[in-house]
């Protein structure tokens, strides 16, 4: 594989170091490059395909998998494409961590496609198109993670349609196009709500270029602004039976005031150069900068559209991570149009005829980055997947999460004993990852934030009133939440949860007795209430809180 993907990279280093003898032209590289390109990709797919085939779902993987058993329009946490992407997955490959994870690994070479015809179609050039592609390859968000299913990973495929589709209204002036871009960008809400943040992007696309009177008093733009609210309706459908649930739910980080924090500054700042790459990173931003400069001065569509889509939300995260933790998934969606706008600066500047050091200097950093950045993505390929060994602790972003197959059968062995029917947690990643190991053989319940069960179907009430429960719990726990119910808590042990010889986290495990769970609290009930994600570090586990033995009311 190093080999391949070393050849791969001097092939693109020896196509952009030739001179540009014609604008005019489809500039093509040479054929041994085209084969080098494909069996890199070809690699880092199988490697993709073998990631998602053999580690443990994470949590909120298992979450959204819960999803995929419903009907319901949509949900608290976010809309419900990555419901139907797992639904997709799970029916061709059944419950297995391959099919919860195909639609993704599927979208990431419709994603390549996307990008590679872009910037084909705005350069005229197929080594830049490479370059793109390559760059999306040569990072762990991408070249790694796309395995991992996320909203974000089921948004990045339709905002690319999205784009392309106004690249092609660029190109050809054809005012159907717009219509198609509405489509996409319905779709894209349909996702993941941060798809919000491209239509600044879009506005400027309209307003910016001397096109501006032409598209404002065509009704096309605005029929594809219909058409994206018609299909973004289910969410809003359910949203409006549900007093706005999910918006009230997610909009509250960007109301949300606190305190500078150095830490979650430095957070965000770090998780881009280690997800896109420390050589990679900069490369692109100067790349969209550059794009961004020539864009508003020349008034051009394209360039525009890309560097105001990559640089706002680079932006506004970067200016919510002075006071909120930024999730490690968020940015997903900037990245691949900052690949697209870095590209098409690499050989903008080619035809500008740059002086020739800083042509070789360009391609000398554009090169280091791809070679790196593969590297790297191979080498934690291996470290998750050859690996025996935990370098990084409790902290490992998978291996924090991995492992619950232990808890989930000390959890049945429980269940025989005790001879209780059902289970109960007060965590939303115990349930997921229970719902996921048992498939759905014992009725498994979160009996606090019930907000987030919203139109789910009866988990079976008829074993569960009456009956004695399983609690399970992680250790240290808070259980007040217990402390209004009539639940009495019988302790029965502790489960540890253990990856690669380390101990990740510990459970206990506790009969429940003298209290049925209401599946449907009144929303002023502590056990409807969602967590507020505002209030510090909510995405995190929490880290304490006084243990309550029993309870007995």
């Amino acid at each position: 594989m190093r080999g391949c993907a070393m050849g791969a990279v001097l092939g693109v280093q020896m196509t952009i170091a030739q001179p540009d003898k014609s604008a005019s032209q489809p500039e093509r590289p040479a054929l041994s490059s085209l084969l080098w390109v494909a069996a890199l990709i070809a690699v880092m797919t199988a490697m993709r395909c073998i990631f998602a085939g053999t580690l443990d779902l994470r949590t909120d993987e298992a979450y959204y998998w819960t999803w995929s058993k419903e009907s319901a329009l949509s949900f608290l946490d976010h809309p419900p494409m990555i419901a139907w992407f797992i639904r997709f997955g799970t029916a061709i490959f059944g419950d297995t961590n391959f099919g919860v994870r195909f639609a993704g690994l599927l979208a990431m070479p419709i994603s390549q496609l996307l990008l590679a015809d872009i910037v084909r179609r705005v350069t005229r050039d197929i080594r830049a198109a490479m370059l793109a592609v390559l760059m999306m390859e040569a990072t762990l968000y991408y070249g790694l993670l796309m395995a991992k299913v996320a909203p974000d990973v089921a948004l990045i495929p339709f905002e690319l349609a999205m784009v392309w589709s106004l690249v092609r209204l660029n190109e050809s002036g054809d005012a159907r196009w717009w219509l198609a871009a509405g489509l996409f960008g319905g779709l894209s809400l349909l996702s993941k709500l941060t798809a919000l943040m491209l239509v600044p992007a879009i506005v400027l696309f309209i307003v910016v270029p001397d096109w501006r009177r032409r598209w404002l008093r065509s009704p096309y733009p605005w029929a594809a602004a219909l058409i994206a609210v018609a299909v973004f309706s289910p969410v809003l459908i359910w949203n409006g039976m549900h007093d706005w649930a999910s918006f009230r739910f997610q909009f509250v980080r960007a109301t949300a005031t606190h305190d500078f924090m150095l830490r979650t500054l430095g957070d965000y700042i770090g998780l881009q150069f280690g997800q896109v790459g420390p050589i990679l990173l900069p490369v692109v931003l100067f790349g969209v900068g550059l794009t961004a400069w020539r864009g508003y001065r020349h008034r051009d569509p394209v360039a525009v559209l890309l560097s105001t889509a990559v640089l706002v939300p680079f932006g506004y995260f970067l200016w919510k991570s002075m006071t909120l933790r930024v999730g490690d998934t968020w940015p997903m969606l900037i990245w691949p149009l900052g690949f697209a706008a870095a590209a098409i600066d690499f050989a903008t500047r080619r035809r500008e005829k740059w002086p020739a050091w800083m042509e070789k200097s360009s391609a000398f950093w554009v090169n280091a980055a791809i070679a790196s950045g593969l590297v790297l993505v191979a080498a934690v390929f291996l470290y998750y997947t050859v690996s025996p060994w935990n370098f990084i602790g409790k902290t490992d972003p998978i291996g924090g999460e991995a492992g619950f197959a232990q808890v989930a059968s000390r959890v049945e062995g429980e269940l025989q004993n005790s001879g209780a029917t059902w289970i109960a947690t007060d965590d939303y990643r115990i349930y997921a990852m229970l719902r996921w190991h048992l498939k759905d053989r014992v009725p498994v319940i979160q009996i606090n934030e019930r907000s987030r069960f919203m139109d789910f179907r009866d988990p079976g009430l008829d074993v569960i009133t009456g009956h004695a429960g399983l609690y399970v719990a992680r250790e240290p726990d808070d259980a007040s939440i217990l402390a209004s119910t009539t639940a009495v808590l019988t302790p029965l042990g502790q489960v540890q949860r253990i990856w690669r010889g380390r101990v990740m986290d510990t459970y206990v495990l506790e009969k429940l007795t003298g209290w049925t769970p209401d599946l449907s609290p009144p929303p002023d009930s502590p056990l409807y209430k969602w967590r507020k994600l505002a209030d510090g570090d909510a995405t995190l586990p929490r880290d304490g809180g006084r243990r309550l033995a029993l309870v007995s009311r």
